[in-house]
């Protein structure tokens, strides 16, 4: 039943409105950051509000935004699959929000107020395109999620934090043009745009090189920010940005919005069927299955703790891809359900990554030594999510490879699920020797790292994380601080953690090795504290108990809306 509502719009003002109150209290830190916290609440009530009648209900939300011409529009449409989106992201945003507070203050970054306002920007657009009613409207909130986003990847303002963002905008910009010529050639093809479960009926008696042409158009489109191999290396080099930004673009908005398009390209535009009959899936997801295979090899040469995880987010975004492009009805829910369990285990690495460095000024897997010592908690969460990633049973990681892996061998692709096993072995050769020498090994006495060196590995002078500008302290402008003469001005550092030539510890374990701090926090403050093992229980939720999480009830929801399956 369609159920015409204003709450699809609701959920998209939610932050957008906080954006201008996130201004106006700029001055006023406390203030500004209830602002996005309360933003992020009311975002997720009103999204959550709508799970029973969505999910158990059969109903869909609609409300027409603008009529551009005869059958061209604007429009919102809140169904199984956008939900699945919608809920993650704006469930995952109360998360982040806090743990931006004590990175952002740990660190005393600069312009912190357009740091929030740019994360509530991007969480408009991101549910805008879970929204999105048709291909038009997802293609207006795709690039609108790039340019919120673009402030965040360049927030440190320093040449390499501008030069990433102009290859993100290069990238995302390239692929947004390929989705507006295939929705053009869509609507001259068929005289719609919208998303039909199963797909647009007209496709399947459209000229197939017509067809096929369209697809090719879309899923280059959407691939580029679902980091498809060769149109991936915008994502490791955007690891300028923040930890908490890595955490938006990897874990939460940006790359998911990418599989969330493909999603829709596969389940709603095409629909299995069509896809079947162009031959068109066993392309994608041989693409797919190189792409997972690849990037875990280039992940365990990877000495910066966030560019590993980068490589890792592009291997772990094809698990999704290869499950949509499967067409199976158990690759479909795996790839699926993969969207959350991927969000909660990799936000949780990153979050762990930003604790290292907002802490310890540390950054390369090589310095990190005995830091089980120094940040118990953080390590127990990402031993976790790391087990998660690599499909151990009982995390969120294993039950969507479970049913990928169960997809790939129903449909006699066989070959896929050997990739998948390997890759599985791949995350265990990239993530235990992080998680074995923290707990261990000491500084004195470890072994080399990484295990894989050479022309794709190695320790590199690449600036991976946020923090504040080397010379800030030089006159540079460093925005809306709020500290006073008697604090402590804040240490200095490049996006490698190095302290400045003014302090004495480079990163790495102190002179005398890692103090403990205990296992009851002392390690952090609980803003950061907090939201990693927040983020860590959802990928052990969803691991034990996926139905009662609620994602895995979503997900074969939009499977049997289907109907018919190849």
């Amino acid at each position: 039943m369609i159920d015409p509502s204003l709450r699809p719009v609701l959920a998209i003002l939610a932050s957008l409105l906080a954006i201008p109150l996130i201004f106006a209290t700029s001055s006023r830190r406390n203030l500004r950051e209830g602002v996005t916290i309360a933003a992020a609440l009311t975002k997720f009530g009103l999204i959550a509000s709508l799970v029973p009648s969505v999910v158990w209900g059969g109903e869909t939300y609609e409300y027409a935004l603008f009529t551009l011409a005869s059958g061209i529009e604007l429009a919102l449409e809140v169904d199984a699959l956008g939900l699945l989106f919608g809920l993650l992201a704006s469930l995952l945003w109360i998360v982040t929000s806090f743990y931006s507070i004590g990175y952002m203050r740990g660190l005393d970054e600069h312009a912190q107020t357009r740091y929030f306002a740019s994360f509530a920007a991007s969480l408009a657009a991101a549910v805008g395109v879970a929204f999105a009613a048709n291909l038009l409207t997802l293609f207006v909130f795709y690039e609108l999620l790039t340019v919120a986003t673009y402030p965040l990847v360049t927030h440190d303002e320093t040449d390499e934090a501008r030069t990433a963002g102009r290859k993100y905008l290069t990238y995302t910009f390239g692929g947004g043009v390929a989705v507006l010529a295939g929705t053009v050639l869509l609507f001259w093809a068929t005289g719609t745009t919208a998303f039909t479960p199963g797909g647009i009926a007209e496709l399947a008696t459209t000229d197939p090189a017509i067809a096929r042409a369209i697809f090719a158009l879309l899923v280059t489109g959407f691939g580029v920010k679902a980091a498809l191999m060769p149109m991936h290396s915008w994502l490791p080099d955007a690891m300028v940005a923040p930890t908490p930004v890595s955490g938006l673009l990897h874990a939460v908005a940006v790359v998911k919005s990418g599989v969330f398009g493909l999603a829709r390209v596969i389940l709603d535009v095409f629909g299995p069927e069509t896809v079947e009959s162009l031959g068109v899936g066993l392309p994608l997801a041989v693409v797919a299955t190189a792409t997972l295979l690849i990037a875990s090899i280039i992940a365990l040469g990877r000495d910066n703790l966030k560019r590993r995880l980068a490589y890792s987010t592009i291997s772990q975004l094809s698990y999704i891809v290869l499950g949509l492009a499967l067409l199976k009805e158990s690759a479909l829910i795996g790839g699926l359900l993969h969207i959350p369990a991927h969000a909660f285990m990799k936000l949780t690495l990153f979050f762990c990554a930003g604790a290292i460095h907002v802490e310890t000024h540390t950054d390369d897997i090589s310095d990190m030594a005995g830091i089980g010592r120094r940040m118990p908690l953080t390590m127990a969460a990402f031993a976790v999510a790391s087990a998660g990633m690599a499909g151990i049973p009982l995390l969120a990681g294993f039950v969507s490879k479970w049913y990928i892996v169960i997809g790939a061998i129903e449909g006699g692709g066989w070959f896929f699920a050997g990739a998948l096993l390997l890759s599985g072995v791949l995350n265990i050769g990239y993530f235990w020797p992080v998680v074995y020498q923290a707990y261990f090994e000491s500084p004195d006495d470890h072994d080399e790292k990484p295990l894989v060196r050479g022309i794709f590995g190695g320790q590199t002078a690449v600036e991976t994380d946020g923090g504040e500008p080397v010379g800030a302290a030089d006159g540079a402008e460093t925005g809306d601080h709020d500290h006073t003469d008697d604090e402590p001005e804040p240490y200095e550092t490049d996006h490698l953690g190095k302290y400045d030539e003014g302090h004495d510890h480079h990163g790495g374990p102190p002179e005398g090795g890692w103090t403990a701090a205990g296992w009851r926090g002392g390690e952090s403050t609980w803003f950061i504290l907090g939201p990693i093992l927040a983020a860590a229980t959802g990928a052990v939720v969803l691991g034990i108990v996926p139905n009662t999480a609620v994602f895995l009830e979503i997900v074969t929801t939009v499977v049997d809306n289907l109907g018919v399956m190849v």
